[in-house]
């Protein structure tokens, strides 16, 4: 398939994004610390929610993901754009956002989205019934052959040829103050958004860093932003699945707090992608 075509237009979707019956993306609950072995009295803490969101495409349910419930219609849009079910932003419609069981212990959510007749007949012949986990990449996937490990290619912007570390490194040093949900809970990860210069401007959060990934997609499509210039920085490994969703939305720059696995070497240099890890200033690795 083509790289996605950026579209300018925004998004709208349904007022149900904003149900007052929500799922709260922290919940307190009671520990117990201990230092030099003397127990301290219990108290609570914030711990990150992880909750089923079933992605719903034209009434039929495509994938149950473990995710941390905010910014789901963000996370449906880059879902649906990032995994090749859509071509452009405005091919997702009517979108909603439902709670199921706020408060209980089967909370869940669902995202509702309408696309064209031709995606949903290729989606349906995909027969994929996604179950994911939020350090899986590969979940549902019933043969080797359905694995897609050819990314498209990526042009160089004069802009992403002249990067250097510095612009690099520049978003890695904001990124931890904008990780609002894991300074309370510390078990979140970040996908952010820089310009060329590295100013941060978007950061996302999950439990799992490739619905981090989608979130900020998302967010970028749903305000009309997708293929402005700028990169993305994350607070996990660059992981093959990362950089396959970046490499489709046509992103030509990606850094990572952590290090690449070889076969998203492989894939990025496949693709034309400039791939930056261990990004942790004042040092950082670019793979060549």
């Amino acid at each position: 398939m083509a790289g996605i075509v950026p579209s300018m237009s925004v998004i709208e979707f349904a007022p149900a994004c904003a149900l007052p019956e929500s799922i709260a993306p922290l919940q307190r609950l009671p520990a117990q610390s201990w230092q030099g072995g003397v127990p301290a009295p219990t108290h609570a803490v914030d711990v990150a929610a992880e909750v089923p969101v079933a992605l719903v495409f034209n009434g039929i349910s495509h994938a149950v993901m473990m995710a941390t419930p905010q910014d789901l219609a963000e996370f449906a849009v880059g879902f649906a754009l990032s995994e090749g079910i859509v071509e452009a932003p405005g091919e997702c419609r009517d979108l909603e956002v439902l709670t199921h069981g706020a408060g209980t212990a089967d909370a869940s959510c669902s995202v509702h989205i309408e696309i064209p007749p031709r995606h949903f007949m290729r989606l349906k012949e995909r027969r994929r019934a996604l179950v994911g986990r939020t350090g899986c990449g590969v979940c549902g996937i019933d043969s080797l052959q359905a694995l897609d490990l050819h990314p498209e290619p990526v042009p160089t912007p004069d802009w992403a040829a002249r990067l250097d570390a510095a612009a690099v490194l520049r978003p890695f040093e904001a990124l931890a103050s904008r990780q609002t949900l894991n300074a309370r809970a510390g078990s979140l990860h970040a996908a952010g958004w820089a310009t060329p210069q590295g100013e941060l401007t978007e950061v996302l959060e999950d439990v799992g860093r490739h619905n981090a990934l989608d979130k900020l997609l998302g967010r970028l499509a749903l305000a009309g932003r997708l293929g402005e210039p700028g990169f993305v920085v994350m607070t996990s490994r660059t992981s093959y699945e990362l950089v396959r969703k970046c490499a489709r939305l046509q992103v030509p720059a990606f850094a990572t707090i952590s290090a690449p696995t070889t076969l998203a070497l492989q894939l990025a240099r496949e693709a034309g992608m400039q791939l930056w890890g261990l990004c942790r200033p004042p040092t950082v690795l670019r793979y060549v």
